[in-house]
């Protein structure tokens, strides 16, 4: 079947425009995370979902009301993170784990409780982009819209607390406030991302575009603009070659991400060597 026909399939088309909703959310506050060297909040909260995830299915919901019950659980533990981190004076990655860990032991218990890990709970833990139904389509773009208002509205005081967070909160910015903007908006996008990475890999989808970005941009805009642009073609060019090659959509789109990433060093690395 030529590859042009795959898209007239239902789950194709549910899985490209989702999937392209979300990397790009993920790649834009990626670079905002990478520079403030925060990227392993994904990471942390990635086990946070997990535990969210196996709650869930202990209680037998169904697999939209899995995702509409770990947003809430996720976002309060990105603020649990960011709690620690300045009332406990615990450095951030120590934070991260802290709350990382508790996640995956939950979750862990919850899925021996529940008899062992069932389909469904690897199906998180992996990815399945392309079993995305109509009503999560709806939430990726709801939540897209959000997320962007969010990212433009508060575009300048992130990107002064990016840079140095001490000058911006003697410039006036409130800097505990757009923290907690950070996190819970980090919390959104790992909560989508896991139906097209998995959990287990979620963390790669915000880290890979935004460093592949900042191995070429010039400016801030710039690697906003590529990291977007990277993920979005890892995201198409990964369910294309999943559905052609019969091989699991999100490692795929990782390793393209990875392969990109690659590739913008070493053009990095011949621009850069001296003549």
């Amino acid at each position: 079947m030529p590859l042009v026909d795959m898209f007239q399939y239902g789950f194709i088309q549910r899985g490209l425009i989702a999937g392209s909703l979300i990397a790009v959310l993920c790649a834009v506050l990626g670079v905002f995370l990478v520079l403030r060297r925060l990227s392993l909040i994904g990471d942390g909260l990635a086990h946070v979902t997990f535990g969210s995830v196996a709650l869930a299915l202990f209680v037998h919901v169904s697999p939209l009301a899995v995702t509409m019950a770990a947003i809430p659980i996720v976002m309060l533990s990105s603020l649990g993170i960011l709690k620690l981190m300045e009332r406990a004076k615990v450095f951030g990655d120590a934070a991260v784990g802290i709350v990382a860990s508790l996640g995956i032991a939950t979750g862990v218990l919850l899925a021996g409780l529940s008899g062992g890990f069932s389909v469904d709970l690897f199906s998180y833990l992996f990815g399945n982009i392309l079993s995305v139904s109509r009503e999560e389509v709806i939430i990726a773009a709801l939540l897209f819209v959000i997320i962007m208002v969010a990212i433009s509205l508060y575009y300048n005081e992130l990107l002064a607390v990016t840079f140095d967070e001490e000058l911006a909160r003697t410039s006036g910015v409130h800097t505990g406030r757009v923290n907690v903007v950070l996190v819970l908006l980090t919390s959104l996008i790992v909560v989508l991302a896991m139906k097209v990475a998995g959990i287990m890999l979620v963390s790669s989808l915000i880290v890979l575009p935004a460093v592949t970005a900042l191995q070429v941009a010039a400016g801030f805009r710039t690697a906003l603009i590529l990291a977007a642009a990277c993920a979005l073609l890892s995201v198409v060019a990964g369910i294309v070659a999943s559905f052609a090659l019969n091989i699991p959509a999100g490692a795929t789109i990782i390793l393209l991400n990875f392969f990109l990433f690659l590739a913008a060093f070493s053009c990095r690395r011949l621009v850069r060597r001296p003549a």
